[in-house]
C-alpha cells in the first residue's frame, strides 16, 4: 500500500495546485480536513497564504489542532510547511500578535533593510536562487541553478543555525527552509517554481 500524503485544509493556502503538482509526480494525495482522514496520513503539508494571526485563528478553528499536534510531535510524522505555513511553524510573528504552533525554535520576523538596501522591495517576490547551507535530502540533486518562487514580507529566524539547510538573499540572507527531524518548511512556493517545485516535492515524498 502506498504512503498517502494529506493537505491541510484549514482555509488558508493554495491547495489546489500543489495537490495537481504532487498528483504529477505520482503521489497519491488529497486535501482534507477531516480529523480521522489525517490520524491516517503517512505525510502532512501545511500550506499558507495572508496574515500569521488570520492562519493561526483559522489553524485552532478548525479543530484539526489535536490530532496534527499528535501526528507531528508523538508519531513524527513528516510534515512539510510551506510559505505562511513555514511560519505558523515557529514560536510568534511580529505580523501579529498570536503565538505560533512553536514546534520550531524561531521567529517570524519583517524584512529590515539599511539605507543601502532600502530600494529593495517588500514583498519579497518572484525568483531568486538558494545557497546550500547543510546536507538535507530535501534538496538532493539541487545544483547552483536551483530557483523557487517566492511572495513573502517576513521571513524565519531559526534559533539553531543548523536547522536551516538553505539560504537566500534579499538585501541580507534568511532562511529560505528549515528542518528540525521531521518537521520542515520552505519559505518559497515549490507548487510555482516549475522543475525546482516538483523535484523538491518529490524528495519529500520519496525520502522521508
Amino acid at each position: 500500500m502506498r504512503e498517502m500524503i494529506i493537505l491541510l485544509d484549514y482555509g488558508v493556502g493554495n491547495l489546489g495546485s500543489i495537490l495537481n503538482m504532487l498528483r504529477k509526480i505520482g503521489a497519491p494525495a488529497s486535501v482534507s480536513s477531516n480529523p480521522e482522514e489525517i490520524a491516517r496520513a503517512d505525510k502532512l503539508i501545511l500550506p499558507g497564504v495572508g496574515s500569521f494571526d488570520n492562519g493561526m485563528t483559522n489553524l485552532r478553528n478548525s479543530g484539526l489542532l489535536p490530532t496534527i499536534t499528535k501526528k507531528v510531535l508523538e508519531n513524527e510524522t513528516p510534515i512539510l510547511g510551506i510559505c505562511l505555513g513555514m511560519q505558523l511553524l515557529t514560536k510568534s510573528s511580529e505580523e501579529g500578535d498570536s503565538p505560533g504552533l512553536g514546534w520550531i525554535d524561531a521567529q517570524t520576523v519583517r524584512f529590515s533593510f539599511g539605507n543601502g538596501e532600502s530600494l529593495l522591495k517588500i514583498p519579497h517576490m518572484g525568483w531568486n536562487t538558494i545557497q546550500l547551507s547543510s546536507p538535507s535530502r530535501l534538496f538532493d540533486g539541487f545544483g547552483a541553478d536551483a530557483r523557487f518562487y517566492f511572495v513573502h514580507s517576513f521571513h524565519v529566524v531559526c534559533k539553531n543555525e543548523g536547522d536551516v539547510p538553505a539560504r537566500t538573499v534579499h538585501g541580507y540572507e534568511f532562511a529560505s527552509a528549515f528542518r528540525r527531524g521531521n518537521i520542515f518548511g520552505t519559505q518559497f512556493h515549490p507548487e510555482k517554481s516549475h522543475k525546482f517545485g516538483i523535484k523538491l516535492l518529490k524528495n519529500f515524498v520519496e525520502a522521508f
